[in-house]
């Protein structure tokens, strides 16, 4: 049995992000999406409001479910029984940086692996810093996020930029 983790920011969920989530879903029994807490960084949404997202893109995939994690993805891993770590590349940079978190996890716990799932060449140039970036600056981003979001992208971007 695959079982799988896909674990990112998702801040926001984008399309490239639901590619991602389709394509693993075909080949996991199970796929966990995991929202990382990530102190360092200063989301636009709570763990809370992308969990919800997330479900709400997803709930297409019953095999797909969500759930928010804190400290090491390895130990998020084990606590679930995943044998698997999706992670997307849209570009050979990526590959450096999760080439070398791959080979940490590996170290930490052998028992899983990871898989890279090369994006779909109509994703490769999006990120949710740039939907973050373009919605910020008043820019076109529904067609960078699934319809589902799209609003509650919107509505906050509407916030930050009256203030």
């Amino acid at each position: 049995m695959i079982k799988a983790i896909y674990p990112g920011s998702f801040d926001p969920v984008t399309v490239g992000h639901l590619d991602i989530i389709k394509r693993a879903a075909g080949i996991c029994d199970k796929l966990i999406i995991a929202v990382g807490n990530n102190k360092a960084k200063n989301p636009l949404f709570s763990v809370d409001e992308r969990v919800s997202m997330l479900e709400d893109v997803s709930s297409e995939f019953p095999n797909v479910e969500v759930e928010s994690f804190n400290g090491l993805l390895v130990d998020f891993a084990q606590k679930k029984g995943a044998n698997v770590i999706i992670r997307g590349l849209r570009m050979i940079s990526d590959f450096e940086f999760e080439f070398q978190n791959a080979q940490t996890n590996h170290v930490l716990d052998g028992s899983i692996e990871t898989l890279f799932l090369a994006t779909s060449p109509e994703y490769s140039y999006l990120s949710s810093s740039g939907v973050r970036e373009t919605g910020y600056f008043g820019g076109d981003f529904s067609s960078f996020v699934p319809p589902a979001v799209y609003d509650r992208v919107k509505a906050r971007m509407d916030d930050i930029t009256e203030k």
